[in-house]
């Protein structure tokens, strides 16, 4: 987001969050001050290891946009500016610092667009958030589309400043860019502007939200997903439409985006929360999240924001370069990618440079020389802390953890068992049996990890039972079938690619399960190979059939992204990497097959509701809520499963440990509190969210049961997910030694 900034102690968690997870004391309602200064907390040393470098056009962008501003009626008469203002604020500098390399006209344009996007952001603090007018803030985003039209051509007569210059910058910016481009900078523009009216209904509910609701809403709908579009286009760099979504280039825009959206937040905080009474701010969130100090909240930010820069330079290293090879791209256009990533890269740099000396900011102490504080580029880039916090995280080493410490985890929603049960349990067993799961697969050494006691002790038929608990015999079977497939497939790479590091045949085996997927006919499969191809092959033909091509190949989707989460876990693994918190619980939901089960639930709506009604922010917010219920969950009970015995690095138990340097105990409190955080946001999101969108797409009865529906099913889910944990012989202590037994 923007806001009226950009929406834009010690490095490494390991002194910092150990304290707030050591305290954790009620938060005091006043903010204290540090000693003898008026603002709320010291800011921490940054990481920031890249020169910042200012574009020698600089003086001719202060110019051109004031005068640009004016020509827009943005200053003197506006209301919101005047000419002081916008020199005060000096987005030129920011541009300038952030798009270094790119000629006078490109920085002008870019500068430009940066002027608005301001402008927007303090027009509608003005206009409807000091005022609390959600319909006047409505209808006046619904019409920013208009001026924005993907072939070009005519739009409105501008009602105001906002819409006047967004309808000259958009007739300057897509002549020299394709309609992939077009198509995606709308879509993030859209999200930047629609994320006012999130913040809007935060603060008439006087709520922060919680960390990841907060990480995810910021990236949706912040500004820098939008400001890196724009860096495609002043680098003159677009990204190949065939790789623009892929997972590298995507975790390179996230973490960007992370990177600057919690930058601001460190800067802004006093602003914000002190004069403005904003409650979307990171320092705010984890200073209510963890009960703890402002001081420690902001030190903890700033640790996350070192994480996401560490994690993007990882990503470009290690995940660019066979995304190049396995997508076939030309010299060229690897070249346009690289390009882009280091427009990003010097985005985060000119950006913190700009931070720390516009007027908009919390940056006094900068020029105050005392000891400690931030001096301007790479100030800690090197710091000793940053370097064994980055070292931690590929040391971890298996050891004995013992029994898993699950505390009690109450879910306000009733179970109920599916009355097929039994005879869905025997129809497990036997498929699987028939499909050659029960044996080491052929030429295979490794491969023997199930046998039918251990698959009885599992109970992957209870879980179903639980999740459809109205469903028909053939139904609840085959629900239970593609349950036992995944964690069949789950315990299946580890076992066979991992042990040996092979991740060329893990890649390999990914390619061939995708054959077993077809969408013109879901029959029409090869001969497979081993036991994952066979069972995979006939779910797909029992569950495709009765769907259309469009449900089919979301279906594949779902199925596709589980698949490709557990190359990511292998490639962990094989660097012995505890992952980064934030990718962590995004990736998880991948591993857990959180959308396969979800999109099952899904199969009887798809045909009644549009799937655009899915894809807005409170279905996304419902659904990942439940999502991370879920995987916390199954983390909280499978720790000694997956630590102890399986050698992993891939359970939030873990993952806090490392981030916060805290004891096992304080990081399953930690996860525990997340795991009801993200269980109050999706009651939240189904009791206030849905029924206002509902009425924002004049959805009718049969519509607005259907999705109601679906909540119920969302709320069997983790009722059923809950009910197994407690149930499968999978997780106990005695089970573990006797099926790990060497």
């Amino acid at each position: 987001m923007i806001r009226n900034g950009w929406s834009a102690g010690p490095t490494g968690l390991g002194t910092s969050a150990a304290r707030i997870t050591a305290r954790r004391a009620p938060r005091e309602e006043t903010r204290t001050t540090g000693p003898g200064r008026d603002t709320p907390f010291e800011l921490p040393n940054f990481y920031m290891p890249y020169p910042a470098r200012l574009n020698p056009h600089l003086d001719s962008a202060r110019v051109h946009s004031r005068q640009w501003a004016r020509d827009m009626n943005m200053l003197e008469g506006s209301g919101i500016w005047d000419s002081q203002d916008l020199d005060d604020h000096d987005y030129a500098l920011l541009c300038a610092y952030t798009h270094p390399d790119c000629d006078a006209e490109e920085l002008g344009l870019i500068t430009d667009w940066y002027v608005w996007v301001f402008f927007f952001d303090d027009h509608f603090l003005e206009k409807y958030k000091r005022t609390r007018d959600r319909e006047g803030g409505k209808a006046h985003l619904e019409r920013l589309p208009l001026f924005m039209p993907l072939d070009g051509g005519d739009v409105p007569e501008p009602a105001n400043p906002v819409e006047a210059g967004l309808a000259d910058l958009w007739a300057r910016t897509i002549p020299a860019m394709s309609r992939d481009w077009r198509v995606r900078f709308r879509t993030h523009t859209e999200h930047l502007l629609n994320e006012s009216m999130w913040e809007l209904a935060n603060i008439d509910q006087n709520r922060v939200p919680n960390p990841v609701e907060y990480i995810e809403m910021r990236r949706r709908v912040g500004g820098a997903p939008w400001s890196a579009c724009l860096v495609e286009h002043a680098v003159n760099a677009e990204v190949p439409a065939r790789v623009a979504h892929s997972r590298p280039l995507r975790v390179l825009r996230d973490t960007f985006s992370d990177g600057v959206h919690l930058r601001n937040d460190l800067f802004s905080y006093q602003r914000e929360t002190e004069e403005e009474g904003e409650l979307a701010n990171g320092v705010l969130v984890l200073e209510t999240f963890f009960r703890c100090s402002t001081q420690e909240a902001a030190d903890a930010v700033n640790d996350i924001l070192t994480s996401r820069l560490q994690q993007f330079e990882h990503t470009a290293v290690t995940e660019l370069p066979p995304l190049f090879a396995e997508a076939g791209l030309a010299p060229d256009e690897c070249a346009r990618v690289l390009a882009y990533a280091k427009g990003l890269q010097d985005w985060q740099a000119g950006g913190h440079e700009w931070h720390m000396r516009s007027s908009r900011y919390m940056n006094q102490d900068l020029n105050t020389g005392r000891p400690g504080a931030p001096r301007g580029l790479g100030t800690s880039g090197l710091d000793i802390r940053t370097l064994l916090r980055r070292a931690r995280t590929f040391a971890h080493v298996p050891h004995k953890v013992g029994p898993s410490l699950v505390p009690d985890i109450e879910l306000p929603f009733p179970l109920t068992l599916n009355r097929h049960l039994d005879q869905a349990r025997e129809h497990v067993v036997q498929w699987a049996a028939r499909t050659g799961m029960l044996h080491p697969q052929p030429g295979v050494p490794t491969s023997g990890i199930w046998d039918e006691d251990l698959l009885r002790g599992f109970d992957f038929a209870l879980c179903a039972a639980g999740i459809h608990p109205q469903a028909k015999a053939e139904d609840l079977n085959l629900a239970a079938c593609w349950l036992t497939w995944g964690i069949y497939g789950d315990d299946y790479y580890p076992a066979v690619f991992g042990r040996f590091r092979d991740l060329a045949g893990a890649k390999a085996c990914n390619e061939r399960l995708r054959l077993f997927m077809p969408i013109e006919d879901p029959r029409a499969v090869p001969p497979a190979s081993n036991a994952l191809e066979r069972a995979l092959g006939d779910l797909w033909a029992r569950t495709a059939e009765p769907m259309d091509v469009q449900a089919r190949r979301r279906f594949r989707d779902a199925v596709t992204l589980m698949i490709d989460s557990w190359l990511w876990e292998l490639d962990d693994l094989a660097c012995n990497r505890v992952p980064d918190p934030v990718d962590y619980v995004e990736m998880r939901r991948h591993m857990f097959g959180s959308e396969l089960t979800i999109a099952l639930s899904r199969l009887a709506r798809w045909y009644e509701v549009p799937q655009e009604i899915y894809d807005t922010s409170p279905m996304r917010s419902l659904e990942n809520a439940a999502k991370d219920v879920a995987c916390l969950l199954n983390d909280l009970f499978s720790y000694q499963k997956e630590i102890e015995f399986e050698g992993d690095v891939h359970n939030a138990g873990l993952v806090v440990r490392n981030f916060f340097g805290c004891d096992y105990p304080t990081a399953v409190g930690i996860v525990h509190d997340l795991l009801n955080a993200r269980l109050r946001q999706f009651q939240r999101t189904a009791n206030l969210e849905l029924p206002v969108l509902y009425d924002d797409f004049d959805l009718d009865a049969d519509a607005r049961a259907l999705l109601d529906g679906y909540v119920l099913d969302l709320e069997n889910w983790l009722a059923a997910i809950l009910n197994w944990h407690r149930n499968t012989r999978r997780y106990r202590e005695p089970d573990l030694r006797s099926r790990y037994a060497p």
